[in-house]
């Protein structure tokens, strides 16, 4: 399966899709992109004259590049099965601001009986790591559609 046909399994669309690209997927990981354009809407309240990306984002984000990207590439993107997160703890060490690029990178710790755990990482252009964790979730029947 090719990063264009990951990226078409994906279940989110905007304003809620935050993958630009997809630069590497294996059996051991991913790696992706994504540029926090400052016309998002959750800018205008986050936080009053001073707007940097919410916590609850940059956990999504790295959800969805790190995990569920992943996820559909092990899964060789069954019909019928979506994934979802069933939990996250992540370390928030630097903020993020409109417009800034981030390349997310997980590295699969393991993935049995549907479940899978990942080590994910996400830097700002300069290299540096903004937060990092370890994100889980499962790939489950979808009922829907």
């Amino acid at each position: 399966m090719d990063k264009n046909e990951i990226l078409k399994h994906l279940p989110y669309t905007k304003p809620f899709l935050f993958v630009d690209e997809l630069l590497h997927v294996d059996k051991y990981g991913a790696k992706g992109t994504f540029t926090y354009v400052k016309e998002l809407d959750f800018y205008k309240g986050h936080f009053k004259d001073y707007p940097i990306t919410p916590g609850v984002i940059l956990t999504e984000t790295m959800a969805q590049i790190g995990l569920a990207c992943l996820a559909i590439y092990l899964a060789k993107g069954s019909a019928g099965l979506s994934f979802v997160m069933t939990s996250a703890a992540v370390d928030f060490l630097k903020p993020v601001f409109p417009a800034q690029k981030v390349t997310v990178l997980s590295e699969k710790v393991y993935f049995k009986f549907n479940k899978l755990n990942c080590s994910v990482r996400m830097e700002n252009e300069a290299g540096e790591i903004v937060c990092k964790g370890i994100i889980a979730g499962m790939l489950i029947e979808n009922k829907h559609g």
